[in-house]
């Protein structure tokens, strides 16, 4: 396939419907791309060509227009001279270079054209080419999520992630065993306070302990007084 027959299928294609329509739209976006980078490569080639066309065209219609110029100035002298027929002879180069002047500006002028059409075509390609791209970079986008969302599901369905999960399980149950420990300790170790407190009631409870038992001595002592006394009264 010609390379402007390949460019205007390029430019008149429509990129959406083609991947839309492909089994694998990401390949068919590198292929069309490459193709069109490659085309792209001669169609500035041929711009370049058809712009150095006019430049040579430019400088040879200078060398014709030097050289009518050159000859009508020769005519004119040799009429000075009476020499007609040499007159004769200048005129027709004259009129030789003319026409080669003529035909360098048809070809340059197919030569301009040439240029604007390939920069037309360079334009709308880098268009079609941009537009590629961008449905190849959202195609890879998407495909990158789908793969992450497919680890992220299949990591979540894991049996190694229920493994982890009971592990977390026991670790747990042993914090809060020790935890609960940790509350055991501090309700049977007395505080400081509670010592002091502790000692202050000792004392007191001795205090009345032997307060009691003096008590008691003396109703025994009074007791067993009384009694001997009884007993002296039935002797007599």
């Amino acid at each position: 396939m010609g390379m402007f027959s390949r460019l205007s299928d390029i430019i008149n294609s429509n990129i959406n419907a083609m991947l839309d329509n492909a089994e694998n739209p990401e390949k068919i976006a590198r292929l069309m791309i490459q193709e069109m980078e490659d085309t792209l490569v001669e169609v500035r080639t041929a711009a370049a060509r058809a712009m150095a066309d006019k430049k040579e065209m430019e400088r040879e219609i200078q060398y014709y227009s030097d050289s009518r110029d050159d000859w009508e100035a020769k005519a004119a002298l040799a009429l000075d001279k009476d020499r007609e027929d040499l007159a004769r002879g200048a005129l027709l180069a004259k009129q030789k270079a003319e026409t080669e002047i003529g035909r360098r500006r048809d070809a340059m002028a197919l030569a301009e054209e040439a240029f604007e059409r390939r920069q037309e075509d360079l334009s709308r390609l880098q268009a079609k080419l941009d537009e590629a791209k961008a449905k190849h970079r959202a195609l890879m986008m998407r495909r990158e999520a789908a793969e992450q969302r497919i680890r992220v599901r299949h990591q979540t369905y894991d049996s190694r992630v229920d493994d982890a999960l009971a592990r977390y399980a026991h670790v747990e149950r042993k914090v809060d065993e020790l935890e609960a420990y940790a509350d055991t300790i501090r309700e049977t170790a007395p505080s400081l306070e509670a010592e002091f407190a502790a000692l202050a009631r000792d004392e007191a409870v001795e205090a009345e302990l032997a307060a009691l038992k003096k008590a008691r001595s003396k109703t025994a002592k009074a007791s067993r007084s009384a009694s001997e006394k009884t007993d002296t009264s039935k002797e007599g």
